[in-house]
């Protein structure tokens, strides 16, 4: 049994890549006749060897009732043909988005599904992905599909597999289309402790940046010229204690830089996934943090565009070549 699978699966890998062969890669792709190959299922190879057996039975036994069903049977196994080939034939598929993920999880995929007519279930499915039942109901409908992530950088599904059985089940008509289906995949992040400095400003522990802010008070000094009237603390001068300005400063975390090369001789991909953790974590605590990758330098900076390019940078590293990026505004 398992040989005769093995069997199988080598002729349907042969036959997938001669299909994808012709095909190039497209934002959008119309299955058309020529694209669409239909084969019997096993019951429809069983229903085949019925038909047999009947129409040696009628010229057997001269009866012409089992002639009448024999024939009956055949129209309607010839029908069959063609209402299961044009459930797919005249479909358009069209690449919407993929989603990032890390690796290890699953990425998705968005593909718009547009058709005419009436028509019933399909499956689709992405190389190693789960087989997802589409209902043809709508004459236009998003379809989300997924696939395992194995590694970082860009995952591009080689195919994507569309199948129907409509309406009996006797025969099997199938098609793999090449989209331009593209997900990011981040490294697998690796839980670990960070660095002590950077482990106190998590923890709280940020510093004066500068005099003269508008933050955080910080106390009193003595009225010189020049400064402004506002700063007077008048409570303090009805006191007695003399003229008297309250002093601000603006409170900042210090820069903290992720370096891939201080992390020492640790295998590559440890190394990206440790760091791939860190930037989850500082960004969590919305703090400033700079990313330092051999010859390429991300500049300290926070918030979501800093998450996004941290990310993308620890996921293409080594793999393409990385576009420097120079600061930009925090928040």
């Amino acid at each position: 049994m398992s040989l005769a699978h093995d069997s199988d699966s080598r002729v349907q890998s042969r036959i997938r890549r001669w299909s994808l062969s012709r095909q190039p890669r497209q934002t959008s792709v119309r299955l058309t006749r020529k694209s669409v190959y239909i084969l019997p299922t096993r019951t429809g190879v069983v229903f085949l060897l019925l038909l047999a057996l009947l129409l040696v039975m009628g010229i057997n036994y001269e009866n012409n009732l089992i002639y009448a069903l024999t024939f009956l049977l055949g129209s309607l196994f010839l029908v069959t043909i063609l209402h299961t080939y044009n459930n797919l034939a005249g479909i358009e598929l069209s690449a919407v988005r993929g989603s990032d993920c890390h690796a290890g999880e699953q990425a998705h995929f968005q593909l718009r599904l547009s058709q005419t007519g009436e028509r019933d279930r399909i499956q689709m499915q992405l190389p190693e992905g789960t087989v997802h039942e589409v209902d043809l109901t709508e004459s236009a409908q998003v379809v989300d599909l997924s696939c395992p992530a194995r590694s970082r950088g860009y995952l591009k599904p080689e195919w994507v597999r569309l199948e129907t059985v409509y309406p009996l089940g006797l025969f099997r008509a199938w098609t793999w289309c090449r989209l331009e289906l593209t997900a990011l995949v981040f490294p697998a992040p690796l839980e670990s402790p960070l660095p002590e400095h950077m482990e106190a400003t998590v923890s709280g522990s940020l510093v004066k940046a500068r005099q003269g802010g508008t933050d955080d008070y910080i106390g009193l000094e003595r009225f010189r010229p020049g400064m402004s009237p506002r700063q007077i603390d008048w409570k303090s001068l009805a006191r007695g204690h003399g003229l008297q300005a309250k002093q601000f400063a603006d409170l900042r975390s210090p820069e903290l830089w992720l370096d891939l090369d201080a992390m020492g001789a640790e295998n590559l991909e440890r190394r990206l996934s440790r760091l791939t953790a860190w930037v989850l974590r500082l960004s969590q605590a919305d703090l400033s943090y700079g990313l330092k990758l051999g010859q390429y330098t991300l500049a300290p900076a926070s918030g979501e565009q800093q998450r996004q390019q941290a990310l993308k940078a620890l996921a293409l590293y080594g793999l393409e070549p990385l576009r420097q990026e120079g600061a930009h505004a925090s928040g």
